[in-house]
Protein backbone atom coordinates (compact mmCIF):
# COMPACT_ATOMS: atom_id res chain seq x y z
CA UNK A 1 0.00 0.00 0.00
CA UNK A 2 1.45 3.37 -1.01
CA UNK A 3 1.78 6.35 1.27
CA UNK A 4 -1.22 8.65 1.63
CA UNK A 5 -0.94 12.41 1.12
CA UNK A 6 -0.02 13.87 4.52
CA UNK A 7 -2.38 16.85 4.36
CA UNK A 8 -5.33 14.50 3.79
CA UNK A 9 -4.74 12.42 6.91
CA UNK A 10 -6.74 13.52 9.92
CA UNK A 11 -7.55 11.40 12.97
CA UNK A 12 -10.10 12.93 15.35
CA UNK A 13 -8.81 16.42 14.56
CA UNK A 14 -5.14 15.42 14.59
CA UNK A 15 -3.24 15.74 11.33
CA UNK A 16 -0.31 13.53 10.47
CA UNK A 17 2.00 16.44 11.19
CA UNK A 18 0.50 16.84 14.67
CA UNK A 19 0.97 13.13 15.32
CA UNK A 20 4.62 13.54 14.31
CA UNK A 21 5.03 16.31 16.89
CA UNK A 22 3.48 14.01 19.52
CA UNK A 23 5.98 11.30 18.58
CA UNK A 24 8.90 13.68 19.11
CA UNK A 25 7.58 14.82 22.50
CA UNK A 26 6.91 11.29 23.67
CA UNK A 27 10.29 9.95 22.55
CA UNK A 28 12.02 12.79 24.38
CA UNK A 29 10.14 11.70 27.50
CA UNK A 30 11.90 8.32 27.34
CA UNK A 31 15.20 10.00 28.23
CA UNK A 32 13.83 10.40 31.75
CA UNK A 33 10.76 8.24 31.79
CA UNK A 34 7.83 9.53 33.81
CA UNK A 35 5.03 8.20 31.62
CA UNK A 36 3.16 6.52 34.47
CA UNK A 37 2.72 7.10 38.22
CA UNK A 38 5.89 5.12 38.94
CA UNK A 39 7.96 8.06 37.57
CA UNK A 40 11.10 5.88 37.41
CA UNK A 41 13.18 8.58 35.70
CA UNK A 42 15.38 6.10 33.79
CA UNK A 43 16.85 6.74 30.36
CA UNK A 44 15.06 4.15 28.28
CA UNK A 45 16.60 5.45 25.05
CA UNK A 46 19.93 4.29 26.46
CA UNK A 47 18.52 0.86 27.29
CA UNK A 48 17.83 1.49 30.96
CA UNK A 49 14.70 -0.10 32.36
CA UNK A 50 12.49 0.87 35.27
CA UNK A 51 9.52 -0.80 36.90
CA UNK A 52 7.99 -1.86 33.57
CA UNK A 53 11.26 -3.56 32.51
CA UNK A 54 10.97 -2.08 29.02
CA UNK A 55 13.73 -0.16 27.28
CA UNK A 56 13.80 1.60 23.91
CA UNK A 57 11.70 -0.92 21.99
CA UNK A 58 8.18 -2.14 22.62
CA UNK A 59 7.86 -5.83 23.32
CA UNK A 60 4.85 -7.75 22.00
CA UNK A 61 3.28 -11.07 22.86
CA UNK A 62 0.44 -11.49 20.36
CA UNK A 63 -1.81 -9.87 17.78
CA UNK A 64 -5.08 -11.16 16.32
CA UNK A 65 -8.75 -10.28 15.70
CA UNK A 66 -10.26 -10.61 19.19
CA UNK A 67 -13.89 -11.73 19.48
CA UNK A 68 -14.05 -11.85 23.28
CA UNK A 69 -14.13 -8.14 24.11
CA UNK A 70 -17.31 -6.19 24.91
CA UNK A 71 -19.89 -6.44 22.07
CA UNK A 72 -19.36 -2.94 20.60
CA UNK A 73 -15.59 -3.49 20.59
CA UNK A 74 -15.43 -6.98 19.04
CA UNK A 75 -18.53 -6.60 16.89
CA UNK A 76 -18.86 -9.15 14.11
CA UNK A 77 -15.36 -8.85 12.60
CA UNK A 78 -13.27 -8.76 15.74
CA UNK A 79 -11.16 -6.17 17.50
CA UNK A 80 -7.67 -5.83 16.05
CA UNK A 81 -5.81 -6.56 19.26
CA UNK A 82 -2.13 -6.01 20.04
CA UNK A 83 -0.91 -7.48 23.35
CA UNK A 84 2.16 -5.71 24.72
CA UNK A 85 4.52 -7.43 27.14
CA UNK A 86 5.24 -6.11 30.65
CA UNK A 87 3.13 -3.81 32.80
CA UNK A 88 3.37 -1.05 35.40
CA UNK A 89 1.45 -3.16 37.95
CA UNK A 90 2.32 -6.43 39.69
CA UNK A 91 -1.11 -8.00 40.14
CA UNK A 92 -0.66 -11.26 42.02
CA UNK A 93 -3.69 -12.79 40.27
CA UNK A 94 -2.83 -11.73 36.71
CA UNK A 95 -4.42 -13.96 34.08
CA UNK A 96 -1.88 -12.78 31.50
CA UNK A 97 1.16 -13.23 33.73
CA UNK A 98 3.15 -15.05 31.03
CA UNK A 99 3.70 -11.80 29.18
CA UNK A 100 2.66 -9.07 31.64
CA UNK A 101 4.84 -10.30 34.51
CA UNK A 102 7.24 -12.87 33.06
CA UNK A 103 7.93 -10.88 29.89
CA UNK A 104 7.24 -13.46 27.20
CA UNK A 105 7.19 -11.98 23.71
CA UNK A 106 9.75 -10.24 21.52
CA UNK A 107 10.82 -6.70 20.76
CA UNK A 108 9.49 -4.99 17.65
CA UNK A 109 10.64 -1.89 15.79
CA UNK A 110 8.11 0.76 14.79
CA UNK A 111 7.81 -0.30 11.10
CA UNK A 112 6.89 -3.86 12.08
CA UNK A 113 4.35 -2.65 14.63
CA UNK A 114 2.85 -0.36 11.99
CA UNK A 115 2.61 -3.33 9.62
CA UNK A 116 0.75 -5.37 12.24
CA UNK A 117 -1.80 -2.56 12.59
CA UNK A 118 -2.30 -2.47 8.83
CA UNK A 119 -2.65 -6.25 8.65
CA UNK A 120 -5.42 -6.13 11.26
CA UNK A 121 -7.17 -3.44 9.22
CA UNK A 122 -6.86 -5.61 6.11
CA UNK A 123 -8.50 -8.48 8.03
CA UNK A 124 -11.57 -6.28 8.47
CA UNK A 125 -11.27 -5.58 12.20
CA UNK A 126 -13.43 -2.81 13.62
CA UNK A 127 -10.61 -1.09 15.51
CA UNK A 128 -7.00 -1.28 16.70
CA UNK A 129 -7.01 -2.45 20.32
CA UNK A 130 -3.86 -1.61 22.33
CA UNK A 131 -3.63 -3.84 25.41
CA UNK A 132 -1.42 -2.50 28.23
CA UNK A 133 -0.10 0.43 26.17
CA UNK A 134 0.95 2.90 28.87
CA UNK A 135 4.65 2.08 29.12
CA UNK A 136 5.10 1.92 25.32
CA UNK A 137 3.10 4.96 24.25
CA UNK A 138 6.02 6.62 22.40
CA UNK A 139 6.68 3.44 20.43
CA UNK A 140 2.96 3.08 19.63
CA UNK A 141 2.77 6.65 18.37
CA UNK A 142 5.81 6.07 16.15
CA UNK A 143 4.10 3.06 14.62
CA UNK A 144 0.76 4.83 14.36
CA UNK A 145 2.37 7.67 12.42
CA UNK A 146 3.88 5.20 9.94
CA UNK A 147 0.64 3.21 9.65
CA UNK A 148 -1.45 6.32 9.07
CA UNK A 149 0.89 7.34 6.24
CA UNK A 150 -0.04 4.03 4.63
CA UNK A 151 -3.79 4.38 5.12
CA UNK A 152 -4.62 3.22 8.65
CA UNK A 153 -7.98 4.73 9.54
CA UNK A 154 -9.51 2.49 12.22
CA UNK A 155 -10.59 3.82 15.63
CA UNK A 156 -7.98 3.38 18.34
CA UNK A 157 -8.87 1.56 21.57
CA UNK A 158 -6.70 2.29 24.62
CA UNK A 159 -7.10 -0.87 26.73
CA UNK A 160 -5.52 -0.10 30.08
CA UNK A 161 -5.18 -1.27 33.68
CA UNK A 162 -6.11 2.28 34.64
CA UNK A 163 -2.84 3.09 36.43
CA UNK A 164 -2.22 6.25 34.45
CA UNK A 165 -1.01 9.83 34.79
CA UNK A 166 -3.60 12.35 33.55
CA UNK A 167 -0.84 14.53 32.11
CA UNK A 168 0.38 11.63 29.95
CA UNK A 169 -3.14 11.00 28.73
CA UNK A 170 -3.55 14.68 27.95
CA UNK A 171 -0.55 14.44 25.60
CA UNK A 172 -2.45 12.01 23.38
CA UNK A 173 -5.77 13.88 23.45
CA UNK A 174 -7.33 13.56 20.00
CA UNK A 175 -5.60 10.31 19.09
CA UNK A 176 -7.51 7.77 21.20
CA UNK A 177 -11.12 7.16 20.17
CA UNK A 178 -12.19 4.67 22.84
CA UNK A 179 -10.83 4.25 26.35
CA UNK A 180 -11.35 0.73 27.74
CA UNK A 181 -10.15 1.27 31.30
CA UNK A 182 -9.99 -0.89 34.41
CA UNK A 183 -11.02 0.40 37.80
CA UNK A 184 -9.54 -2.29 40.06
CA UNK A 185 -9.46 -1.00 43.63
CA UNK A 186 -11.12 1.45 45.98
CA UNK A 187 -8.73 0.81 48.89
CA UNK A 188 -5.03 1.87 48.76
CA UNK A 189 -3.96 -0.89 51.17
CA UNK A 190 -5.44 -3.60 48.97
CA UNK A 191 -3.98 -1.98 45.86
CA UNK A 192 -0.56 -2.09 47.52
CA UNK A 193 -0.87 -5.67 48.74
CA UNK A 194 -2.21 -7.19 45.55
CA UNK A 195 -0.75 -4.93 42.81
CA UNK A 196 2.16 -3.04 44.44
CA UNK A 197 0.46 0.32 43.88
CA UNK A 198 -0.92 2.03 46.98
CA UNK A 199 -1.66 5.16 44.94
CA UNK A 200 -3.71 3.23 42.35
CA UNK A 201 -7.15 4.50 43.50
CA UNK A 202 -5.96 8.11 43.47
CA UNK A 203 -4.41 8.07 39.99
CA UNK A 204 -7.06 5.75 38.59
CA UNK A 205 -9.89 8.16 39.40
CA UNK A 206 -8.02 11.17 38.04
CA UNK A 207 -7.22 9.21 34.87
CA UNK A 208 -10.84 8.13 34.33
CA UNK A 209 -11.91 11.76 34.68
CA UNK A 210 -9.39 12.74 32.01
CA UNK A 211 -10.52 9.92 29.72
CA UNK A 212 -14.13 10.99 30.07
CA UNK A 213 -13.17 14.61 29.39
CA UNK A 214 -11.53 13.55 26.14
CA UNK A 215 -14.04 11.10 24.68
CA UNK A 216 -17.25 11.32 26.74
CA UNK A 217 -20.01 8.72 26.93
CA UNK A 218 -19.78 5.72 24.62
CA UNK A 219 -21.10 6.33 21.10
CA UNK A 220 -22.00 3.55 18.67
CA UNK A 221 -22.83 3.54 14.96
CA UNK A 222 -25.88 2.05 13.30
CA UNK A 223 -24.29 -1.42 13.55
CA UNK A 224 -23.79 -0.98 17.32
CA UNK A 225 -20.01 -0.76 16.93
CA UNK A 226 -18.22 1.67 19.25
CA UNK A 227 -16.87 4.76 17.55
CA UNK A 228 -15.90 6.91 20.54
CA UNK A 229 -16.22 7.06 24.30
CA UNK A 230 -15.35 5.49 27.63
CA UNK A 231 -15.94 1.94 28.86
CA UNK A 232 -15.00 1.09 32.44
CA UNK A 233 -14.14 -2.49 33.34
CA UNK A 234 -14.28 -3.91 36.84
CA UNK A 235 -13.03 -7.37 37.75
CA UNK A 236 -14.93 -8.49 40.85
CA UNK A 237 -12.50 -10.09 43.33
CA UNK A 238 -13.30 -12.47 46.21
CA UNK A 239 -13.88 -11.17 49.74
CA UNK A 240 -14.88 -7.73 48.49
CA UNK A 241 -11.22 -6.91 47.83
CA UNK A 242 -11.90 -4.67 44.83
CA UNK A 243 -14.33 -2.44 46.78
CA UNK A 244 -16.80 -1.95 43.97
CA UNK A 245 -19.28 0.02 46.04
CA UNK A 246 -16.90 2.98 46.20
CA UNK A 247 -16.05 2.70 42.51
CA UNK A 248 -19.73 2.59 41.50
CA UNK A 249 -20.41 5.65 43.65
CA UNK A 250 -17.52 7.51 42.03
CA UNK A 251 -18.70 6.69 38.50
CA UNK A 252 -22.27 7.70 39.17
CA UNK A 253 -21.50 10.92 41.04
CA UNK A 254 -18.28 12.18 39.48
CA UNK A 255 -18.40 10.82 35.91
CA UNK A 256 -21.96 10.01 34.72
CA UNK A 257 -24.73 7.51 35.37
CA UNK A 258 -24.61 6.94 31.60
CA UNK A 259 -21.11 5.46 31.86
CA UNK A 260 -20.89 2.03 30.28
CA UNK A 261 -19.58 -0.48 32.82
CA UNK A 262 -18.37 -3.98 32.04
CA UNK A 263 -18.77 -6.03 35.22
CA UNK A 264 -16.41 -8.99 34.93
CA UNK A 265 -16.97 -12.28 36.75
CA UNK A 266 -14.04 -14.21 35.26
CA UNK A 267 -11.82 -14.16 38.34
CA UNK A 268 -9.93 -17.37 38.99
CA UNK A 269 -6.80 -17.90 41.11
CA UNK A 270 -4.08 -17.45 38.47
CA UNK A 271 -0.36 -16.81 38.93
CA UNK A 272 0.48 -16.26 42.64
CA UNK A 273 -3.13 -16.18 43.86
CA UNK A 274 -3.34 -19.87 44.95
CA UNK A 275 -0.86 -19.04 47.72
CA UNK A 276 -2.91 -16.09 49.02
CA UNK A 277 -5.83 -17.14 51.25
CA UNK A 278 -8.26 -14.40 50.21
CA UNK A 279 -7.61 -15.00 46.51
CA UNK A 280 -7.11 -18.75 46.41
CA UNK A 281 -10.64 -19.63 45.28
CA UNK A 282 -12.93 -18.70 42.38
CA UNK A 283 -15.49 -15.94 42.77
CA UNK A 284 -18.80 -16.86 44.41
CA UNK A 285 -22.02 -15.95 42.63
CA UNK A 286 -23.27 -13.93 45.61
CA UNK A 287 -20.12 -11.79 45.48
CA UNK A 288 -20.76 -11.00 41.84
CA UNK A 289 -24.44 -10.33 42.56
CA UNK A 290 -23.47 -7.88 45.28
CA UNK A 291 -21.34 -5.91 42.83
CA UNK A 292 -24.18 -5.96 40.31
CA UNK A 293 -26.55 -4.60 42.95
CA UNK A 294 -24.09 -1.76 43.61
CA UNK A 295 -24.38 -0.74 39.97
CA UNK A 296 -28.14 -0.61 40.10
CA UNK A 297 -28.25 1.25 43.43
CA UNK A 298 -26.08 3.98 41.94
CA UNK A 299 -28.20 4.19 38.78
CA UNK A 300 -25.61 2.67 36.46
CA UNK A 301 -27.64 0.74 33.89
CA UNK A 302 -25.41 0.96 30.80
CA UNK A 303 -22.97 -1.85 30.09
CA UNK A 304 -22.52 -5.61 30.28
CA UNK A 305 -22.41 -8.50 32.75
CA UNK A 306 -20.40 -11.69 32.40
CA UNK A 307 -20.84 -15.36 33.21
CA UNK A 308 -18.79 -16.45 36.21
CA UNK A 309 -15.51 -18.08 35.29
CA UNK A 310 -15.57 -16.89 31.67
CA UNK A 311 -12.00 -16.43 30.43
CA UNK A 312 -9.75 -16.80 27.42
CA UNK A 313 -6.36 -18.46 27.11
CA UNK A 314 -3.94 -16.62 24.84
CA UNK A 315 -1.49 -19.51 24.52
CA UNK A 316 -0.45 -20.26 20.97
CA UNK A 317 -1.16 -16.87 19.40
CA UNK A 318 2.27 -15.30 19.74
CA UNK A 319 3.44 -12.90 17.08
CA UNK A 320 5.55 -14.77 14.51
CA UNK A 321 9.19 -14.02 13.90
CA UNK A 322 9.87 -11.69 10.99
CA UNK A 323 10.77 -13.43 7.73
Amino acid sequence: MGEVQEEKIVKKGKSLQEIHVMVDRMCEALERCELCPRRCGVNRLAGETGYCRTGRLAKMYAFFPHYGEEPPISGTRGSGTLFFSHCNLRCVYCQNHRFSQEGQGREVEAPELANLMLRLQEKGCHNINLVTPTHVLPQILQALYLAMKQGLSLPLVYNTSGYELPETLSMIHGVVDIYLADMRYDDPEKALRFSEAADYPQWNRLAVKEMHRQVGILCQNEDEIATQGLIVRHLVLPEGISGFQGIARFLAREISTQTHVSLMGQYAPYYLAPKIPELSRPLHSEEYDEAYDCLRKEGLYQGWVQDLGCSEDLAGVNIPETH
